[in-house]
């Protein structure tokens, strides 16, 4: 079986090219060492990347619904040829485990056959008209449309946006986060090509915020798909609002996984090690924030602490492990941080906190309090914050203090009695006697207040996401004007 060789030192603008940016070496996480160089874009690559999609765009919605679909097709099964090849870059480029790898790989494989869908699905309405015409309205591509991706879940968020906007007839220009640029997208590359893809139609450049910033204000981006901070995530907004352009916005999270006093208190606490400790917590939807009502708090607690301490740290390439590295040094600083300034405002460490290099123990801080930034950060690392509430109008209180509104979870004897939380709780995502980190792509997808604007991934919401509409009159002969 032939490997997807991805040319080192190249960008991926009108096939496999040389940067105006240079070139940067691609580290492994766990080690240290460099895997490969890749090619940086500057703004002057996005530009010229933007005009040639648009150029490319229109010849690709003209093209037979069947065929765009068939490329989303062959690209999942180039994906299921190349399994062993993908995985290893998202555990060596990224951090993963070998559990996330396959997760994030069968959630792409889903995402391409629902994408695979889309450009056969009735995509129109006939209208009412006057005697003699007829009215229709259609959807319709938008055109280029950009997307910016993250590092954290490389491959997944960044195709839920590509992939549905490439069947849907649009070209695609896409910024891949530098720090997982192979398997967050060259890679992806690689396989549309081999899928038959029209040259011009996709553009893969890695950069960093010059190159991002390009991309958002260019003048031949119809749309921004960002999936990010919040923080970052407001600035496209304002940027993106003064050229008009259509955005979709899936930001931070602070999720709250709540424990009702009649649940399954093993149950929960497996549920939440799985919530706060999967891929190292670096998972816009982790669980959080633990709010635990106080007749089962000391019993979670134990229950968590004692799975947090059967989970292994170390490298996911060379050992079965359940945790690999934190990113980078500068995202292992920030859990450390948030830690100390925690415990220094008063939470104890139950287990775990401490760090050798990128690899963090998975911690179970308790004594929690909405003072504290283990509560109010989204930490993004393997942390599980317990708070205590004493009723469940506290721990909606305590649930819905934050500026976030992704996922929420809760763990209940009672379904009604969890429903009628979950009618309380300022989510987009909830899910009762379940986790939080939950995805797939038949649902919408999106978050509420500092986590986005709506809902733009999911089967029945990507048609809604990258086309337009377009109301289309017809006549047999022209009728005459009263001038």
């Amino acid at each position: 079986m032939n490997k997807l060789d991805v040319p080192p030192g190249r960008i991926f603008r009108d096939g496999w090219t040389v940067s105006h940016g240079g070139v940067v070496d691609v580290p492994e996480p766990a080690t240290g060492a460099v895997l490969t160089t890749v090619g940086v874009a500057d703004p002057a690559d996005i530009r010229a990347a933007a005009a040639t999609a648009r150029a490319a765009q229109r010849e690709w919605a003209a093209a037979p619904a069947t065929e765009r679909a068939q490329v989303c097709y062959r690209a999942a099964g180039l994906l299921e040829t190349h399994n062993a090849q993908v995985k290893e870059w998202l555990i060596r480029e990224g951090g993963a485990t070998a559990s996330k790898a396959e997760y994030e790989i069968g959630a792409v494989l889903a995402e391409l056959r629902v994408a695979a869908s889309l450009p056969t699905r009735p995509h129109g309405h006939l209208l009412p008209a006057e005697p003699g015409q007829r009215s229709l309205a259609r959807r319709v591509p938008l055109g280029v449309v950009g997307v910016i991706s993250p590092w954290n879940v490389p491959m997944l968020l960044g195709l839920r946006a590509v992939a549905p906007a490439l069947a849907l007839g649009n070209a695609v220009v896409w910024k891949p986060d530098l720090r997982t640029p192979v398997s967050g997208g060259y890679l992806p590359a690689r396989i549309f090509e081999e899928a038959g893809l029209p040259t011009g139609v996709l553009q893969v450049l890695a950069g960093g915020q010059d190159t991002g910033a390009a991309l958002v204000a260019d003048p031949d981006i119809a749309m921004i798909a960002f999936t990010g901070s919040s923080r970052v995530g407001r600035l496209i907004g304002e940027v993106a609002g003064r050229g008009l352009k259509r955005v979709s916005l899936e930001l931070g999270g602070n999720s709250p996984l709540l424990v009702l006093d009649d649940a399954d208190v093993d149950a929960a606490s497996s549920a939440g090690a799985f919530g706060a400790f999967f891929h190292q917590g670096q998972i816009c939807m982790a669980a959080s924030r633990h709010i635990v009502l106080a007749d089962v708090a000391d019993e979670y607690v134990d229950r968590l602490v004692k799975r947090a301490q059967t989970l292994r740290v170390g490298d996911p390439w060379t050992d079965r492990v359940d945790l690999g590295p934190m990113i980078d040094d500068r995202q292992a600083d920030r859990v450390e941080s948030i830690i100390r300034d925690s415990v220094a405002l008063g939470a104890s460490v139950a287990t775990g906190g401490g760090r050798r290099g990128r690899f963090h123990e998975p911690t179970v801080l308790t004594g929690v309090t909405p003072a504290m930034p283990a509560f109010t950060e989204e930490i993004f690392g393997p942390v599980a914050p317990v708070t205590v509430a004493r009723t469940e109008q506290e721990a909606v209180a305590l649930a819905n203090q934050t500026e976030y509104g992704l996922a929420a979870a809760i763990q209940t004897g009672s379904v009604a009695r969890g429903l009628a939380l979950a009618e309380q709780l300022d989510a987009a995502l909830i899910h009762i006697n379940d986790q939080t980190v939950n995805d797939t792509a038949f649902a919408p997808f999106g978050g509420r207040k500092a986590s986005g604007n709506g809902s733009s991934h999911g089967a029945e919401q990507n048609s809604e996401a990258f086309t337009q509409w377009q109301w289309l009159t017809m006549r047999d002969t022209s009728k005459p004007f009263p001038v």
